[in-house]
């Protein structure tokens, strides 16, 4: 099969695109023919070494998957070759084949394109769990998203407003907002012409938000902080501006507000049962056409450097998808 395969850590452009060994399934895993794989910002730091963790080279990266199941692990129940589904794996989804643990493999709705259904889990996954366990966001309540058009910051603006909060989008030009405003932003901010923390008190009547997601970080992280309510929630999504924040503790102190950690991933794996909830109810809503993933732009396989560099350099708005 041919896979894109990173042998040594470092940029997209030592990536290769070679022929490579196909991947057999372990007793709980599945085989899946891979359709479609979405390009996710941690793909662009596993290449680097520079993620959570580590895998060892050479592997391919790709953790966002839809396809079809080839075959099954002796042990696997209710999933079967021939079947449609999305799948979580860590790495190995920029291939045309990967085995990934059955409990984190879903069956595809069927009105899910392959490319739609690729740029589902670990976005709207890592913004569900957010909002919902961490942050317990509520109706009426009101949400800074920072970073707004991103891959994770688009679904945290749509998720927030079908989960009935006032949602203020901050990004970095006219295009980005207009794109957060067309998925449900109330208020839109460009933090490159506008002090951040003075339109937020504007926009709060003073009072601050309620709740900040920042997958971000970087410069603008300490002034979101600054115009956070009275036991406001921050959530720490991720560092995509790739400086990671320093924050003067006293701040958690004066706002009685909780600084909160957002690990998707380890979440997942730690408590299977709730993340299957959660992507249940994902799901549906899907089916549903109240989420609609916006999909920046797709690539063949041979070209998927090109679209791990053009996320590095922050020129995506939503969704890169990889097509077979």
């Amino acid at each position: 099969m041919k896979a894109i395969i990173c042998d040594s850590y470092g940029p997209p452009s030592q990536l290769k695109y070679i022929e490579v060994e196909n991947p057999k399934p372990a007793a709980d895993e599945v085989l899946i023919q891979v359709k479609a794989c979405s390009i996710n910002f941690p793909d662009t730091l596993i290449i680097q070494g520079l993620y959570q963790f580590k895998p060892e080279p050479p592997f391919s990266p790709g953790s966002d998957v839809a396809g079809i199941i080839e075959a099954v692990g002796e042990n696997v129940k209710g999933l079967k070759p021939g079947m449609e589904v999305i799948a979580l794996t860590a790495y190995g989804g920029l291939a045309e084949k990967v085995v990934v643990k059955a409990k984190v493999c879903f069956p595809k709705p069927p009105q899910f394109s392959m490319v739609n259904a690729a740029a589902f889990m670990m976005a709207y996954g890592t913004s569900y769990y957010a909002l919902k366990n961490r942050a317990k966001l509520k109706e009426g309540d009101t949400l800074l998203v920072l970073g707004a058009s991103g891959g994770v910051g688009l679904t945290a603006v749509e998720l927030g407003k079908l989960m009935g909060a006032r949602v203020i989008a901050a990004a970095s030009t006219p295009e980005k907002l207009a794109l957060c405003k067309k998925y449900g932003a109330d208020e839109l901010i460009n933090y490159t012409e506008e002090d951040l923390k003075s339109r937020v008190k504007q926009l709060t009547n003073k009072k601050g938000v309620n709740v900040i997601y920042d997958p971000v970080g970087g410069q603008y992280a300490e002034p979101a902080l600054r115009a956070i309510a009275w036991e406001g929630r921050y959530l720490v999504i991720g560092f995509a501006a790739g400086d990671i924040p320093k924050i003067p503790l006293n701040l958690a102190l004066l706002k009685s507000c909780q600084i909160v950690g957002v690990f998707w991933g380890a979440f997942a794996k730690k408590f299977p049962m709730e993340n299957m909830q959660n992507t249940m109810q994902l799901i549906t809503w899907f089916g549903e056409q109240k989420l609609n993933p916006h999909i920046h732009a797709t690539y063949p396989l041979a070209d998927a450097p090109q679209a791990l560099e053009a996320m590095m350099q922050r020129k995506v708005s939503g969704k890169i998808v990889i097509e077979m």
